[in-house]
């Protein structure tokens, strides 16, 4: 059964075991970045729990204008609560829980709850290997990003909520 809920100060540790299993080198942000995003804004860190374990999450920040290349923004430098526009930095599921349908649920679940909030749009980056799955997911391809975030090349995308 899937439980989803906002992330507490602590399951910073588990997600940042999450964030480092997931990802490569220096893409996966760091624990400090983890726990200032779930200080910072719990409703935009969902938690999904399987048989009481943590086993991915998303988290997010809101702007006015997104400016996805925006380093800053990582740690939330611009964020603002009330702005209409939800831009996604990490979007993890455990590897050994991959292959589930897992991500989709917590994009399904991420949405709803944005909606909610009266959210406009999603913004997120991704690598090219990835397009395809969010293109599923209903979200459309921008461009490619001038962000070099870890070394990596990446792709905007969005949806309208």
């Amino acid at each position: 059964m899937h439980v989803f809920r906002n992330a507490l100060p602590a399951d910073a540790n588990r997600c940042f075991e999450i964030e480092i299993s997931a990802y490569e080198g220096d893409e996966a942000a760091t624990h400090e970045k983890i726990a200032k995003r779930i200080e910072t804004y719990p409703d935009g860190f969902l938690i999904l729990e399987v048989k009481g374990h943590v086993v991915g999450f998303i988290n997010c920040g809101c702007a006015y204008e997104v400016g996805m290349s925006d380093e800053d923004f990582k740690e939330l430098v611009g964020h603002d609560s009330d702005a209409p526009n939800v831009v996604i930095m990490s979007v993890v599921v455990d590897p050994l829980h991959q292959g589930q349908g897992l991500s989709k649920a917590l994009m399904i679940e991420f949405e709803k709850r944005m909606r909610r909030m009266g959210k406009a749009t999603i913004h997120l980056m991704c690598k090219e290997h990835h397009v395809p799955l969010y293109e599923k997911f209903g979200y459309r391809y921008l461009q490619p990003s001038a962000s070099d975030h870890g070394g990596m090349i990446w792709h905007e995308m969005s949806i309208t909520l």
